[in-house]
């Protein structure tokens, strides 16, 4: 009997393995080329250790139970319900969150309530003397210097740490004689020193003119 030839596979059937061959492929190549998934740390969910912190604020001594993690910004707002102080970026960009430690102006959202203990700190909720305001919350409502308010705690403190900057003889970035022990508080000296404030209702105008209001009461 005469051999018959097999049959010959279709295009269809050529195509087809083909396709699943490369298919294979590239998935036993991805397979390679992925390095296992390190295991996560087995302590990556547990909270550190809280620590017992006795914070002066407003001439108050606070007893806190911190994360030593906790920022001062959120100390105040969460811990002790002091909301005066906003936080706006979160990151020191915003100056809303300003608060007064040993008289100096500091970002209270970079900086950790364990690093304070020992230290004075003052917040907008502790300038007021009872009914009596401070001159510098004073001439921010003479000169109208806010709109929606959300910065305004923040620039505020600021400002009150600019004039004693200013006191001292500490020249800023556009100050023309960084040699000189007085230096002349102008409308530019105060819009350098507080560029670090953001006003989004852009109340700069007025701000400036209560900060140099209050400098000549004072």
């Amino acid at each position: 009997m005469e051999d018959l030839d097999p049959p010959r596979p279709s295009r269809r059937a050529l195509l087809q393995a083909g396709a699943a061959a490369s298919l294979l492929w590239v998935g036993g190549a991805r397979a390679l080329a992925q390095p296992e998934a390190s295991p996560a740390p087995a302590n990556r969910s547990r909270p550190l250790p809280s620590r017992a912190i006795t914070l002066r604020i407003n001439a108050s001594d606070q007893l806190l139970d911190l994360d030593p993690r906790t920022t001062l910004l959120d100390a105040l707002r969460h811990q002790l319900g002091m909301t005066g102080s906003k936080k706006g970026c979160d990151h020191g960009q915003c100056g809303a969150c300003t608060v007064l430690v040993n008289g100096r102006r500091i970002n209270a959202c970079l900086s950790l309530a364990v690093m304070h203990e020992g230290d004075q700190i003052t917040t907008i909720e502790g300038l007021a003397n009872g009914d009596l305001l401070h001159p510098m919350q004073a001439a921010f409502i003479a000169r109208d210097a806010f709109q929606c308010g959300y910065c305004t705690p923040g620039q505020i403190c600021s400002a009150i740490g600019l004039l004693q900057e200013v006191r001292a003889g500490w020249p800023s970035h556009v100050t023309e004689d960084v040699a000189v022990h007085s230096v002349s508080l102008s409308d530019r000296e105060i819009g350098e020193r507080m560029s670090g404030n953001l006003c989004r209702c852009a109340a700069y105008p007025n701000i400036v003119a209560a900060i140099r209001d209050a400098a000549e009461e004072a």
